[in-house]
């Protein structure tokens, strides 16, 4: 998966990292998580609202928000279009920091008090939409339980609604609460858009920053596999000897000579199909055995007739068949 056609999550999780990583060198972390005492009720310190969400003060949270966003707000971006999707991240940031502040003004007698930093209701409200709107790819079973490939993002979430003991499981509900009232269109949300403005704005300075998101190239060529050439064995070395050849026995003797007089037939056939000069040629040349055997079963056919269809033919069968149509 690419960034293609993602800017705006690609610079959510830039952004996020580098704040991230930035107030962790500083160390100025405890700037940015929200209590309602004392932060906003002593000291008024409201600006805690917004900057809250910049910011996440451990490294295991970011990397489980950094891989919910890559996995799940692609996808809902691709969807939605970039100019929808931006406007769906401020009005999901916007309606769940109202909530949060209510929630700590309804439940500060619990013992509600305190909520952690870091954009975790941004990926609760991008959760519930990838529940609603992208179809389920594939199933398994395991342990006798039907579940789908979602169950992994479902995983995260759970890890990252967790992390704090129940002060994210209240962020996560809330996160939850607020993707649902943005997809109920309750309060005419869905048809809020950025400005034209802050659009061109982004494109012409932000959207340098960010670099390449093209998808990356895949050739549809089959290239051939390496030809393996066989490495030649190496040639045997010819052995010089002085020595004089030692005389054939009587017996190889009288068997190169019942040979020699028995080859005659075979010397005219060579010199009739021309043997020597068709083998080195590559074509077929009849073996004595064809040649035989074709002269008994036709024995008004002519010798050369024979030779011929046999050359002709890739097989004893084929002659016989030559010889039988042309009789």
């Amino acid at each position: 998966m690419s960034f293609q056609h993602a800017p705006i999550t690609k610079g959510l999780m830039m952004a996020c990292a580098l704040t991230s990583f930035v107030v962790a060198i500083f160390d100025v972390k405890y700037y940015f998580h929200l209590q309602l005492d004392p932060h906003l009720s002593r000291h008024h310190q409201y600006w805690r609202l917004l900057t809250h969400h910049l910011v996440y003060s451990n490294s295991s949270e970011l990397f489980v928000w950094e891989l919910l966003l890559y996995n799940i707000g692609i996808s809902i971006e691709r969807q939605f279009g970039s100019t929808k999707y931006g406007s769906f991240v401020l009005i999901t940031t916007l309606v769940s920091t109202v909530l949060e502040f209510l929630s700590l003004l309804a439940f500060h007698q619990l013992g509600f008090n305190y909520i952690p930093a870091g954009a975790t209701t941004l990926a609760f409200s991008l959760l519930y939409q990838y529940s609603r709107l992208v179809p389920v790819i594939y199933q398994f079973r395991v342990f006798g339980v039907t579940l789908s490939n979602k169950i992994f993002f479902y995983v995260l979430a759970f890890q990252l609604a967790i992390s704090q003991s129940w002060s994210t499981a209240v962020v996560a509900a809330i996160g939850t609460l607020t993707g649902a009232l943005y997809r109920s269109d309750i309060a005419n949300l869905k048809s809020y858009r950025l400005p034209p403005w802050l659009i061109r704005l982004s494109s012409r300075f932000l959207l340098p920053l960010l670099g390449d998101m093209r998808a990356p190239h895949r050739t549809n060529r089959a290239l051939p596999d390496e030809t393996i050439v066989p490495t030649p064995p190496p040639a045997e070395e010819e052995v010089v000897t002085t020595a004089r050849p030692a005389a054939p026995p009587p017996a190889a003797t009288e068997a190169s000579a019942t040979a020699g007089s028995g080859s005659v037939v075979r010397e005219w056939v060579n010199e009739l199909t021309g043997r020597g000069e068709r083998a080195s040629a590559g074509l077929r040349v009849p073996s004595d055995a064809e040649v035989t055997q074709l002269t008994n079963m036709f024995p008004d056919v002519d010798m050369a007739a024979v030779v011929g269809a046999l050359q002709r033919s890739p097989n004893i069968e084929g002659a016989v068949e030559t010889l039988l149509s042309s009789s």
